[in-house]
């Protein structure tokens, strides 16, 4: 069975720093490029980045560029988004979802084949 699972998600003043991560299972995580999508209250779904299956590249939004960061450990199936600078605006269900194969941009949601359920993340101004 496939499944994602989001976690790390919490409150955060404004400024500060958050890592949420996605813990994958049921498929070899290394085939996979990864991608993070979000979604805020009363707001369309988001893509906000993707780290790539083949050699590892990574995209991101240009509302996240140069504050995010994306990593995966193949060896821990765990995909990581690292949030820095945060701002009230980047708050959101966060979610991970995952393509077979590469990626090339953040992509659209229909580009992914499995979902994870969510972790919130909040940031306080």
């Amino acid at each position: 069975e496939v499944q994602l699972v989001e976690s790390g998600g919490g409150l955060v003043q404004a400024g500060g720093s958050l890592r949420v991560s996605c813990a994958v299972s049921g498929f070899t995580l290394a085939e996979y490029s990864i991608g993070w999508f979000r979604q805020a209250p009363g707001k369309d779904l988001e893509g906000v980045s993707c780290i790539s299956s083949s050699d590892g590249s990574t995209y991101y939004a240009d509302s996240v560029k140069g504050r995010f960061t994306i990593s995966r450990d193949n060896a821990k199936n765990t995909v990581y988004l690292q949030m820095n600078s945060l701002k009230p605006e980047d708050a959101a269900v966060y979610r991970c979802a995952a393509q077979r194969g590469t990626c090339q941009t953040v992509g659209a949601p229909w580009e992914y084949d499995y979902w994870g359920q969510g972790t919130q993340v909040i940031v306080s101004s």
